[in-house]
């Protein structure tokens, strides 16, 4: 495969949401550990030949994002197509033994791996597989040849998943490769793109690499 574009994607450093006993704000800072382990990979990345790096807007995402620029002189850009999943508002901050709040979880869960299925003001299944291929569409527009891209777990996922199934991905499938797989905070993935191939152009060259926590 002759690959014409290489994107790095990077899930953000540990926020407070992902070790709190809430349900994760939209604009969770980084812990002290997060930015431990954003300032690892940003020496890692200081070796990685990307021109821009492209940030979710999200906190933790934009704060993982400034270490690397910081360390690496590339210009940052925001884009909204990079975000967490959405979830319902009526979520945000409370308590993950909150009752009520558990079972709006519970069917916001349902509607992520259910097609035509929404569950209050939360994406979907739908919402998130249209934005994946937006996303991979806005990559392969890019006129540089190299990038990398710092975004949240869930969504990193989503896009894996749609590279390796296109059009095959429905909620099972999808539920089955989110439970199945995981990814580390700060954890680097590679996609190709070749647009030479025909559909999907998209291949998946590393998944997951965070050989650089082992400084951490």
């Amino acid at each position: 495969m002759a690959v014409q574009k290489t994107v790095y994607f990077v899930r953000h450093g540990q926020s407070e949401g992902n070790v709190g006993t809430t349900y994760q704000p939209i604009h969770s800072p980084l812990t002290k550990k997060g930015e431990r382990q954003a300032m690892f990979l940003a020496k890692r990345a200081c070796h990685l030949p990307f021109e821009t790096i492209i940030s979710s807007p999200q906190a933790r995402a934009m704060d993982t994002a400034s270490v690397i620029a910081d360390s690496t002189n590339k210009p940052i850009e925001f884009s909204d197509l990079f975000l967490e999943r959405r979830k319902p508002s009526a979520l945000n901050g409370k308590a993950h033994e909150d009752t009520e709040a558990k079972a709006i979880n519970d069917d916001w869960e349902k509607s992520l791996y259910t097609s035509g299925y929404r569950a209050q003001d939360g994406e979907n299944f739908d919402d998130l597989a249209m934005r994946a291929k937006q996303a991979l569409q806005y990559l392969a527009d890019r006129p540089e040849t190299s990038l990398l891209v710092v975004t949240h777990g869930f969504f990193l996922r989503t896009i894996v998943a749609l590279v390796l199934l296109g059009d095959k991905l429905d909620g099972d499938s999808f539920k089955h490769f989110q439970w199945r797989i995981r990814t580390e905070n700060t954890g680097l993935t590679m996609l190709g793109f070749d647009s030479e191939l025909s559909d999907p152009s998209w291949r998946l060259l590393v998944w997951n690499d965070h050989a650089h926590l082992a400084e951490a």
